[in-house]
């Protein structure tokens, strides 16, 4: 097992045979690539179907909602969110067009832009967050024993090593507390 951070960027690294995966690595990779895929549309659906939000825009009124002043740098608000500054951004305007969030120049430097959670997002995100947790222990936490949420919160732990080594998303730092 390597235990050396890898560029999620770059190519893979080619050697002079394939090293092909085992009959137990491809059901495991063909499952998890299920997960991948399942999961996410699983947890959009739902929020979707109650609320009219995606994934994303749903974790960014949750990441503000957080915040005593309800508010945070863009730039901080996609590491909280898991987005990319391109990605916060256009779920921000989406959030605005709905009189979720309003954006501001920093007061701090006058250079960067904070995303407010107005009075009517913290209600959308307190309407909301019931039915997306309940969804989220049906489909991640209900289904497995506490041993097997160690292993999943360790693999998960090690993957985000991996593909996030400068731990410039939030939840690696997060799991790197444990």
């Amino acid at each position: 097992m390597s235990t050396q951070p890898v560029d999620p960027q770059s190519p893979a690294p080619r050697s002079e045979a394939p090293r092909w995966l085992s009959s137990d690595e491809r059901r495991l990779w063909l499952s998890l690539s299920a997960v991948m895929e399942l999961l996410p549309a699983a947890l959009d659906a739902q929020l979707q179907r109650d609320a009219d939000l995606t994934t994303t825009a749903y974790l960014t009124l949750a990441m503000l909602s957080e915040e005593p002043t309800r508010s945070l740098r863009m730039s901080e608000l996609g590491a909280r969110s898991n987005a990319s500054p391109s990605r916060i951004s256009h779920v921000v305007s989406r959030l605005e067009k709905g009189g979720w969030v309003r954006r501001e120049r920093s007061a701090c430097d006058g250079r960067g832009q904070v995303a407010i959670l107005t009075d009517e997002g913290l209600a959308k995100v307190v309407a909301t967050a019931p039915g997306h947790v309940e969804r989220v222990r049906q489909l991640v936490f209900d289904p497995l024993d506490a041993d097997q949420l160690a292993a999943f919160g360790a693999v998960a732990k090690r993957l985000l090593d991996v593909l996030d080594p400068d731990a410039k998303y939030a939840a690696t730092a997060l799991a790197r507390e444990v």
